[in-house]
């Protein structure tokens, strides 16, 4: 497993986030559609150094179980959490926002149907 260093455009926000590059999702629901994020998921206990926390707005929709952390300056979404399917939580790690990572290099495991779930 690799750490990668994230952050929000503007830079108020970052963390490490030690995960692989691999079984990445994209999604269609009305949230991710908006937002472009590609996923990466795991345990909350992955993320280290969280800086600017405070400068992070939660935003729920649907069921409420995810929160999802906008920097209140720039808006970008660098991850958000939730439980999983296990009770623990975890979080989805938008890895658009690892820094000096070209996207295009990414295959794409999953696409979720958020839409009609």
């Amino acid at each position: 497993m690799a750490t990668h260093h994230l952050s929000c455009h503007c830079g108020a926000v970052s963390l490490d986030a030690d995960i692989e590059l691999d079984n990445l999702m994209t999604c269609n629901c009305s949230m991710c559609g908006r937002t472009g994020a590609i996923m990466a998921f795991v345990p909350v206990s992955k993320l280290s150094h969280i800086a600017g926390e405070a400068n992070l707005t939660d935003y729920q929709f649907g069921p409420k179980r995810i929160h999802h952390g906008f920097c209140k300056t720039c808006g970008g979404r660098p991850f958000a959490r939730g439980p999983g399917h296990d009770g623990q939580e975890w979080a989805m790690v938008n890895v658009r926002c690892i820094e000096g990572l070209d996207v295009h290099t990414l295959e794409i495991a999953r696409k979720y149907d958020g839409k009609s779930a």
